[in-house]
């Protein structure tokens, strides 16, 4: 294969829509037209072309990372001056670094079918399937879950649960040396990927570029560093960065981050304190209620819903790091039980904004799917 053929690995983040991504050429034919991104339901970038190749697989996979749309219940715990107990906060850390292990399988398999490698797509799925029988046994769901609470969670861990999660830690550790081994000094796959889509650093912030894309540019930044949300400071763990910039540097970062939160998660399942996995207090309401006969409280008055209090007039932006960059909520009180203005701002609409660049002076050709 020739040197100049490459894969370009795009992370992307999207509301929760199944559709895909189609790319379209403005400009037929021309080197260095320039390129516009378009919706449709069913279609594939693919590009083919035997020279200066990019291969774009654009992934929509906001389902499989349900849990990190905790920053959902961390507005308004700010917003409200909300205390979360100790061991909801741990809970909370395991959840998380545990959707971000499951997000990065998720782009690793397609990623490397797109390049040729099939066999690790079906790898993946091993281990995912065990991190979601974790997210079953916790919240009830393997995919879909609900189970972040403003002050807290909405059950404590089962009996079990911690065994059963520290057995899937020491399995996972193998499991991505077994990666390595099989990808990252692969000769194949380095002539595929190795300086491919190169960003550099001054570039990426320009561009707003946040998550493995960033880091994989030789900046530093990582949320769970910079702005200190749930109890991430108690724990000994790195920032994982690259200096290339390229296609193989955003692979290292994600296969080191996925090592880092199995650190992160081995010691908050030794040190989880006891204690309420909820605020009780916030559930005491400032007003009495009395809901009429199927009105919208009512309906809700066998279930266990979120405590229901009313929003100072304030405005507040709460931000996290997502598996795939910087996923953040703009929210507005008005003193009342619901947000004035609810604004959220997905990574991957913006690490989107660069692919024009990235594909100048390349040639694309497109498959699409019936």
């Amino acid at each position: 294969m020739d040197k100049n053929v490459g894969i370009l690995a795009m992370e992307i983040y999207f509301p929760p829509t199944c559709v895909q991504q189609e790319a379209l050429e403005a400009h037929d034919g021309a080197s260095n037209g320039k390129y516009t991104i378009g919706l449709g339901q069913d279609c594939m970038a693919f590009c083919t072309e035997v020279e200066d190749v990019i291969s774009m697989r654009l992934q929509i996979l906001h389902f499989i990372s349900t849990l990190l749309i905790s920053i959902t219940v961390n507005g308004p715990e700010q917003l409200g001056n909300i205390q979360v107990p100790k061991r909801a906060s741990y809970i909370r850390v395991i959840m998380l670094e545990l959707s971000r292990i499951a997000s990065h399988l998720l782009w690793l398999g397609p990623f490397m079918a797109d390049i040729g490698a099939q066999t690790p797509f079906f790898y993946i799925f091993r281990e995912r399937e065990l991190v979601y029988d974790l997210f079953e046994a916790a919240t009830g769901m393997r995919m879909m879950h609900n189970y972040f609470r403003i002050g807290g969670v909405a059950a404590d861990l089962p009996y079990g649960w911690l065994d059963k999660c520290l057995d899937f830690c020491d399995y996972f550790l193998t499991g991505i040396v077994e990666y390595q081994k099989l990808i990252t000094q692969n000769p194949i796959f380095l002539e595929r990927v190795e300086g491919i889509g190169v960003i550099g650093g001054e570039e990426a912030i320009n561009w707003g570029l946040s998550g493995p894309m960033l880091r994989a540019s030789g900046i530093k930044w990582d949320l769970r560093k910079v702005d200190h949300y749930e109890c991430y400071d108690e724990f000994d763990w790195e920032i994982q960065w690259q200096k290339e910039g390229d296609s193989v540097a955003r692979y290292l970062v994600r296969i080191s981050e996925m090592t880092e939160s199995i650190k992160i998660i081995q010691q908050a399942l030794e040190g989880i304190p006891g204690g309420p996995y909820e605020n009780l207090e916030i559930r005491c309401f400032d007003r009495e209620r009395d809901p009429e006969w199927n009105d919208f409280e009512y309906r809700f008055i066998s279930k266990k819903p979120s405590p229901t209090f009313d929003l100072p007039r304030q405005e507040l932006y709460a931000r996290m790091e997502a598996p795939k960059g910087e996923l953040g909520i703009f929210l507005i009180g008005d003193q009342s039980g619901f947000p004035w203005r609810w604004k959220i701002r997905p990574p991957g609409f913006i690490n989107l904004q660069i692919l024009p660049q990235l594909v100048k002076r390349m040639k694309l050709a497109f498959k699409f799917k019936n």
